[in-house]
């Protein structure tokens, strides 16, 4: 099986930007130890970053064609971008929501996602490790083994 995994705007400064929010480690770390924990799991994935919403659309629908789920970390687009939602409904690949940190124990414009009705499941506040949470959810989804 193969999972792209999209990250949205401003996870490239991951290790510099609010270490207490967001961890000390960098993107690329993080996607370092999942392609690891893929790899154990018997799949493959591939990770993109952009700070442009066209980008992230771009790679929703391509996904379509060559993986079989999405991991999506949409930033601050999770709160306000219906063309992303759109993306989403678009294809027929099941697709999970991530977040570094609890949206709901943050500001409130933080507390709507306007992709959580679209996706499979929404993964918040637990740092890293909930990619590899999404990533595990993602296979037990399309294995259909029981929830």
């Amino acid at each position: 099986m193969r999972i792209l995994v999209i990250n949205g705007p401003n996870l490239n400064r991951l290790g510099k930007r609010e270490p207490t929010i967001y961890g000390k480690e960098t993107l690329e770390q993080i996607m370092e130890t999942l392609e690891e924990k893929a790899k154990g799991l018997g799949c493959e994935i591939v990770h993109k970053q952009s700070n442009h919403e066209g980008d992230l659309i771009d790679w929703i629908h391509q996904a379509e064609t060559d993986f079989d789920g999405v991991i999506l970390n949409a930033g601050a687009f999770t709160h306000y971008s219906y063309a992303i939602r759109d993306a989403i409904t678009s294809i027929s690949l099941p697709a999970i929501e991530v977040h570094l940190s609890n949206i709901y124990a943050r500001e409130s414009f933080r507390h709507t996602s306007v992709l959580s009705e679209v996706v499979i499941g929404q993964i918040s506040g637990f740092g890293k490790v909930g990619y590899e949470l999404a990533l595990r959810g993602l296979l037990h989804y399309l294995k259909g083994e029981e929830r």
